[in-house]
């Protein structure tokens, strides 16, 4: 096995990361909806990839001075599992969408999640993240 040969952390059909989010990290273009990049900045967060997680939010929102200190707080925790609960739009063709998800993390001996809505557009032609509630 190579370090790519390895479940895919979004957990997307039990597929190897090198068929999956290794594809969008690649290359941002591959992610054809919100939902897949949604899944592939789940897996940046699990493989600690700032320079995706960066690329992969909105020109609008992104801080680049923040991302050390996302990294170091991703490192520190042990990633369970995401669950996707509702996707709405963000599908080929469209320009923005809603991916709504919980991230399951451990930390500090305890289960711990993110509950969010993301939203996501289009910009320079590709997915990205924009802003959560």
């Amino acid at each position: 096995m190579t370090s790519n040969d390895f479940i895919c952390p979004c957990g997307k059909n039990k597929n190897l990361y090198i068929d999956c989010c290794k594809l969008i990290h690649d290359d941002i273009f591959q992610a054809e909806s919100a939902e897949q990049l949604m899944r592939s900045r789940y897996s940046a967060f699990v493989l600690c990839k700032g320079d995706y997680l960066l690329l992969s939010h909105s020109q609008k929102y992104r801080d680049p001075n923040n991302i050390e200190n996302t990294i170091r707080w991703s490192r520190s925790v042990a990633w369970n599992h995401l669950e996707i609960i509702e996707t709405i739009d963000g599908k080929i063709g469209d320009d923005h969408g809603t991916v709504e998800f919980k991230a399951y993390f451990k930390e500090k001996n305890k289960i711990k999640f993110i509950h969010e809505k993301s939203f996501f557009i289009k910009e320079n032609n590709h997915w990205v993240y924009e802003i959560g509630s």
